[in-house]
């Protein structure tokens, strides 16, 4: 979809006010429901956004046109320059556009997409920051539409070597970029027992993706960003219900999203050192499966006793987080991961949930994420919470607690354990955001979220800062 500057013609359909401040377009059927737009939210404004382009693709209209001033109405964009308008227009509209069709077979007249949307009435003065807007927005919204692609592929087709070989062909040519992949040999010599551990179970190989971007000086020190790569748990000997085991393929979500984000970051050529590492692994049920009772020795040094094999998610990214410290020294470190369904206990589907000993850090993601129309909320990690929720009899650590409250929590507390407590670090849980609902005006999938966030942090983030801006 091309999203340009021009005169609307004949055969667009044209978007605009009409006399009773209703916004309308020239089609009678495409009719949008905001009854009083100076009061909406700005999330409420990029879902318009999204609607206009289902809307569109529902009544197979592939050129629109729609009236920049249109804008100008909806007070939650006030204040906002148009180049900043321009990204957040193209980046909803880009993802409205995004429907998973990989596995169809091609009706015969095509996919009904939206191939043109005409921006008219824009002023000469503007012209040149909405182009630059658009095509930024466009950037950020292909990666996470790859990202979503990735997350939204069945588990039999991206095992963990298939998702390092996909993104290295992702990265292949992006300027400041270098991709290394370690497999199991390499992590057995390196000791990490905890991936190795979840993966044993399963025919396909672990693998740790490491993707470096040097976008500022030598000296600066990189933001980490980790991900959780399981490409398909069955929730190992720990089974999980079966119906519980659908989506699954999508709880590599974190990792895919981390591998996009740098791409990303790179192709917009933010001024940042960043690193991007995801433990990617199959948590399978196989005759060499690990198993309730086993003790794993991480990358750290640390034992887990492992109470659960389907709390395998902290387990990979407990290796992860240790490869990021120990060979980086990051200034942050920031890991995402679909990791609990406790998460949609506490929030629903409407944002992810954020951890981090730093309690500013943690409402300053809070307040970037409602920037950028992703919600997440932060729960604490309060050392009252430790002994119930991490202590094992029989090793350092316990990769579930004593009983069935604060799961979410309990998976921030676990995480924590690895990270120096002079780390600066948050976690992100997404299994909230996984998976798109009706009034995310999605196709049904992915949602791509946070990555808006990750991209903003990495520009904006600076040590000591706690407030979004």
């Amino acid at each position: 979809m091309n999203i340009t500057l021009g005169t609307a013609t004949k055969k667009h359909v044209s978007i605009s006010f009409d006399e009773k401040k209703a916004l309308r377009a020239t089609d009678k059927e495409m009719i949008f429901g905001v009854k009083t737009f100076s009061h909406i939210s700005q999330r409420d404004v990029l879902r318009l956004f999204r609607k206009i382009i289902r809307s569109a693709r529902s009544y197979e209209h592939a050129q629109l046109t729609l009236d920049w001033r249109t804008l100008d109405a909806f007070t939650a964009l006030k204040g906002i320059e148009s180049g900043r308008r321009a990204e957040l227009l193209s980046i909803e509209m880009h993802l409205a556009q995004y429907t998973f069709v990989q596995y169809k077979t091609k009706p015969k007249g095509g996919w009904r997409d939206v191939r043109e949307v005409i921006l008219t009435h824009v002023p000469t003065r503007d012209r040149t920051a909405i182009r630059k807007g658009l095509m930024r927005g466009r950037i950020i919204a292909e990666e996470m539409n790859a990202a979503r692609t990735l997350a939204n592929t069945p588990g039999s087709d991206m095992p963990p070597k298939q998702l390092a070989a996909t993104i290295r062909k992702a990265a292949r040519g992006v300027k400041g970029l270098k991709v290394t992949v370690l497999g199991r040999t390499e992590m057995k010599k390196h000791g990490m027992g905890a991936i190795l551990g979840v993966g044993q179970g399963s025919s396909h190989e672990p693998q740790l993706i490491v993707i470096e971007y040097r976008g500022g000086t030598k000296t600066q020190k990189p933001i980490a960003l980790v991900g959780k790569g399981i490409t398909y748990d069955t929730g190992g000997l720990s089974l999980k219900p079966g119906e519980h085991m659908l989506g699954m393929q999508m709880d590599m979500t974190g990792g895919a999203l981390v591998l996009h984000s740098i791409i990303a970051a790179a192709k917009l050529g933010i001024k940042k050192n960043i690193v991007a590492v995801v433990g990617a692994a199959e948590n399978a049920i196989g005759k060499d499966s690990y198993k309730p009772g086993d003790v794993l020795k991480s990358f750290s040094g640390k034992t887990i006793e492992v109470k659960n094999t389907d709390a395998e998610g902290r387990l990979v990214l407990a290796d992860a987080i240790t490869y990021v410290q120990k060979k980086y020294a990051p200034q942050l470190i920031v890991d995402v991961a679909t990791l609990t369904g406790a998460s949609l206990v506490a929030v629903g589907q409407v944002a992810s949930v954020v951890m981090s000993r730093d309690e500013e850090f943690a409402w300053y993601l809070r307040h970037l994420g409602e920037r950028e129309g992703e919600y997440m909320w932060p729960l604490p990690l309060w050392d009252d919470y430790r002994s119930e929720l991490v202590e094992s009899n029989v090793a350092d650590i316990a990769n579930i607690g004593k009983t069935r409250w604060a799961g979410t929590i309990e998976a921030g507390m676990f995480l924590a354990e690895f990270v120096d407590k002079k780390q600066p670090w948050a976690h992100i849980d997404i299994a909230p955001r996984m998976e798109a609902v009706p009034r995310d005006c999605l196709a049904e999938g992915s949602t791509g979220e946070p990555m808006r966030t990750l991209l903003a942090l990495t520009q904006e983030y600076t040590k000591g800062r706690k407030t979004a801006v």
